[in-house]
Parts: C-alpha cells; structure tokens; sequence
C-alpha cells in the first residue's frame, strides 16, 4: 500500500511546483508594460504595440495582442475576443491542477486500505498463535499507523497545494480581467 502513496507524493510535488513556476511567471507583468502599451495606442503606433505583446511572454500580453489585432472592428467584437482570450490562459494555467485535486481525495484513501491490511494481518497473526502477546500484534499496528500517516500526509500536502495554486489563479484571473477593462477604456476614449 505504501507504494502508491509514495509515487501520488511525487507526483503531487511534481505537479505543485510545475505548476508554481508557470502560475508565478504568468502573474510576473512589468508595471510599465501597459503604459507602454496605451502610450503606443495613442501616438498610433499598433504595430510597435503588437510587436511589443509578441516579445512579451505573459498571458496579459497575448489577451491584448488579440485586442489589438481586432482594432477597427466593432468595440463588442474586440471585447469578446480578448475576454475569450483570458478564459484560455487561464484554461492552460489550471491544467493538470484538477490531478493535484485527485490525489487530495485518493492518497487518504491509500492510507485506509493500508490500515485495514494492518488489522486484518493483527487478527490473522492472532488466530495462527497459541499465546497471545504484544509481538503478534506488533506488525500489523506499525504497518496500520505508518500508511494511515502517509496517506492523511500525502492527502494533506496535496489538498493545501490545490488550494494554494488556485488562490494564485484567481489574482492572474483579476489581472486579466482588470486589463481587458483598461484595454476597452482606452480603445472607446475619444481621440485626443
């Protein structure tokens, strides 16, 4: 029973920190890259603008790329384009974070199963012994402890880290959303 809650272990770390790290540069936005950006928009410079997003590695920087692509369509067109854009960058930032959420729920589980070999092995020892002592039930108590451990340990790290990474995807979520207001704001204000 311990081997599989070893190989979930690994594979929740696994997955916590991959997903930190893409989650941590995603949010990572150089406070001056929107000013640029709008700086850009107004002195009518869209394709220093759009060469700008395209340098630029970041989710806020593809949503107004789409944006700036649409310039000169309908204002809801554009708004629906950069808001479907936000949707699939976050899509890709919750990927395989919904295994982290497995592993939360199964790795306890493990550890039940391992506790009930435990038991099982204590009264299976018990019935092949003419006397009873604390030896017989030894074995199978060490073995009922350590996987329950294990498994609440490995469901525990798992269930925070799920939590944790999705706490990180709301504030890159309100970052998105927060520039596709400002996009829209600077692309209906009048011209100067």
């Amino acid at each position: 029973v311990m081997i599989p809650i070893v190989v979930l272990s690994v594979i929740a770390v696994f997955l916590m920190v991959e997903r930190y790290i893409t989650i941590s540069r995603a949010s990572r936005v150089d406070k001056s890259f929107m000013a640029n950006i709008k700086a850009m928009l107004v002195d009518g410079k869209v394709d220093a603008a759009l060469s700008l997003c395209r340098s630029t590695n970041t989710p806020i920087a593809r949503l107004l790329e789409k944006g700036i692509k649409r310039l000169g369509k309908p204002v809801k067109e554009i708004e629906s384009a950069v808001e479907n854009t936000g949707k699939l960058e976050i899509y890709k930032l919750e990927k395989n974070l919904s295994y982290l959420g497995i592993i939360a729920g199964i790795a306890p589980m493990f550890g039940f199963v391992g506790t009930i070999s435990g038991v099982i092995r204590i009264f299976y020892n018990i019935s092949l012994a003419d006397n009873f002592s604390i030896g017989l039930i030894a074995g199978g108590l060490y073995e009922k402890m350590i996987t329950s451990a294990a498994g609440l340990i490995v469901g525990i790290i798992a269930h925070i880290g799920f939590h944790y990474l999705n706490s990180m995807i709301d504030r890159v979520s309100f970052q998105l959303e927060s520039t596709t207001v400002e996009f829209i704001d600077l692309i209906q204000e009048p011209s100067k």
